[in-house]
């Protein structure tokens, strides 16, 4: 294989298009990181680049810069530091499966994040924010119909925004969806969200397959059917516009919605493997970040059953 950097990353980036199969978003993200330290590369090596130069002082280099790169809300953060250097991993991993001699990935440490606090609305912060959108509006009811939906589901926002008209099942509560990494879920709709969801479906007057619209683009009813399906900044918006009409102590997003979905199954009763799989996660690790209510649980059984506490 040619091992000229700028051929490499392409032919790795149709790889994951192709084989891994990976989502139009992930493979424009990999874009970014990975171009990112081909122009970092360039500006310091001034010359032709190769896999050669992906190198222990090179890699250090790039992750030193980006430790102390400012953006317009201060240093980049960790995390973010985190998915450069998890693209990185990945190119190598490719590179060493294509025998190439490369730097091995196994020796770059993805960033440890120092914030692991957990963003979720209790029970009554949840009801507040669900309560705020105006039902007499076509705006209002699909406002309440996307925040019911994304807090009975736990849907990813942009899971959420690819869904069309047709695949929803109102009377059994449930459809399919294809999650991160291209695992297919079934979801559950609860009997709230799926009554405000048929509401919002019976109002709409248009031909539009899109699940969700966006009123706020449309003067007329013939438009592109691309430039009539709501997108995902814009549910981020509407949530974050609810949480301040709420007056939220919590910057809650989509996202947020999402663990708290979770943290509602868990604190009713449901073990962490059901919610692995009702969340689509695919490793148990990634949904044991709830621990801060299963722990809770395991103290409330410890206090009523343990003979010593009686």
């Amino acid at each position: 294989m040619n091992n000229d950097l700028r051929y490499v990353v392409d032919r790795f980036l149709e790889y994951l298009e192709i084989e891994r199969n990976c989502s139009k978003l992930t493979i424009r993200n990999y874009r970014h990181y990975l171009t990112s330290l081909i122009e970092f590369l360039d500006n310091k090596e001034n010359k032709a680049l190769t896999v050669d130069d992906l190198n222990t002082e090179s890699i250090r280099n790039f992750r030193l810069f980006l430790s102390r790169r400012k953006g317009v809300t201060g240093g980049m953060k960790t995390v973010t530091q985190g998915y450069y250097v998890i693209a990185l991993r990945s190119l190598l991993k490719w590179l060493t499966k294509n025998d190439m001699k490369v730097l091995s990935p196994e020796k770059l440490e993805v960033p440890k994040n120092k914030d692991h606090s957990l963003k979720f609305l209790d029970g009554s912060q949840i009801e507040r924010l669900l309560n705020q959108p105006i039902l007499s509006t076509k705006v209002g009811l699909r406002d309440k119909a996307i925040l019911e939906l994304l807090f009975s589901t736990g849907l990813r926002v942009s899971e959420l925004m690819a869904l069309n008209r047709d695949q929803i099942n109102i009377n059994t509560r449930e459809f399919g969806v294809i999650g991160k990494g291209g695992r297919s879920r079934v979801v559950f709709i609860s009997k709230r969200a799926a009554s405000f969801l048929d509401r919002y479906l019976k109002a709409r007057t248009d031909h539009f397959r899109a699940l969700f619209v966006n009123y706020a683009k449309r003067k007329e009813l013939v438009v592109e059917e691309a430039k009539a399906r709501l997108s995902a900044r814009s549910v981020q918006r509407m949530v974050a516009k609810y949480v301040r009409k709420a007056n939220l102590p919590v910057l809650a997003s989509p996202h947020t919605l999402r663990h708290s979905m979770a943290t509602d199954l868990l604190r009713g009763g449901a073990d962490l493997r059901s919610v692995q799989e009702i969340l689509g996660h695919k490793n148990i690790a990634t949904t044991q970040i709830y621990t801060h209510v299963t722990d809770a649980r395991l103290r409330e059984v410890h206090e009523k059953f343990h003979s010593g506490n009686k």
